[in-house]
């Protein structure tokens, strides 16, 4: 028996948990166009279209949309090469994400799960991001009995959080204090932008409760968009000011930390080492 020899990890090129061949990136350009669609139809269907006379189906029409999709793409990003490896590291983030998720949630919005959500994007890359923060979502809605036509939204709007923290600048460009400020800036921002997505989720929702502030079908979209922004101001700005923040703190004081943690666990993973048989000498 002959033992494994593997290449050694080039330090100048960060390991990824996952690499993202075409079908992956086609399946999920599909899921974020839909799901673009599913957040945003009230501004781009025109006021006499056949989604706005059912205004109060169509977020139900695009939750189950979302549903499959999102699971579409993740079974596709798992056939790119979610490995034993990468499966056991993505169940033990989930569930850490999991467990962080209702230490806050119920209180200003000061959810501490995201700042891990970005860390781990960062290391480990957008294809387990996003599947990460799809699954990440879905196990806390489970955990917290938080299960609705707006989860499929959730699950989608955090894998988009998630991923987009693996595109940033890599750290053979950026590494110290300069990249843990660039992650705390992108949490910040991303913080603000899942909130606002999230809101035009469950805007049209709301008819009954806001007339003054609430989607209107026959409104022009300069009027609804002023309606909007009312309705953010109104109902989630101090949620969403507080997620940024908490993210921001926790991001700035053990982010270092945190990266250097998962960062030595990747490459003890070896995610992308090739294995090979060689003989042994004699």
């Amino acid at each position: 028996m002959t033992p494994p020899t593997t290449t050694p990890h080039r330090p100048d090129r960060q390991a990824r948990a996952i690499r993202l061949g075409p079908r992956s990136w086609l399946s999920l350009a599909l899921v974020s166009a839909v799901g673009v669609a599913g957040f945003g139809w009230p501004f781009l269907a025109p006021p006499a279209s056949a989604v706005n006379a059912h205004a109060q189906d169509a977020p139900w029409l695009f939750a189950g949309l979302l549903v499959l999709l999102v699971a579409v793409v993740a079974a596709t990003i798992s056939e790119s090469g979610l490995g034993p490896k990468a499966v056991a590291m993505l169940g033990v983030l989930a569930a850490a994400g999991a467990a962080l998720r209702p230490i806050g949630a119920g209180t200003a919005g000061l959810e501490p799960m995201f700042f891990l959500m970005v860390l781990s994007g960062r290391v480990l890359g957008p294809g387990f991001g996003f599947v990460l923060g799809s699954v990440t979502m879905f196990a806390s809605a489970l955990l917290t009995g938080g299960v609705g036509p707006w989860l499929p939204f959730q699950m989608l709007a955090m894998g988009w959080f998630t991923m987009g923290a693996g595109f940033l600048p890599g750290p053979d460009r950026l590494r110290g204090r300069a990249e843990v400020w660039m992650l705390a800036g992108y949490g910040f921002l991303a913080a603000f932008a899942y909130g606002t997505v999230m809101n035009m989720a469950g805007w049209p929702f709301m008819a009954a409760l806001a007339s003054n502030i609430s989607f209107s079908p026959d409104a022009s979209l300069a009027t609804n968009l002023a309606r909007f922004v009312a309705y953010c101001l109104a109902t989630s700005l101090g949620w969403d000011l507080g997620r940024a923040l908490v993210t921001v703190v926790l991001t700035l004081t053990v982010g270092a930390t945190l990266l250097k943690a998962l960062r030595r666990a990747t490459r003890r993973a070896a995610f992308e080492t090739p294995v090979t048989f060689g003989s042994t000498p004699e």
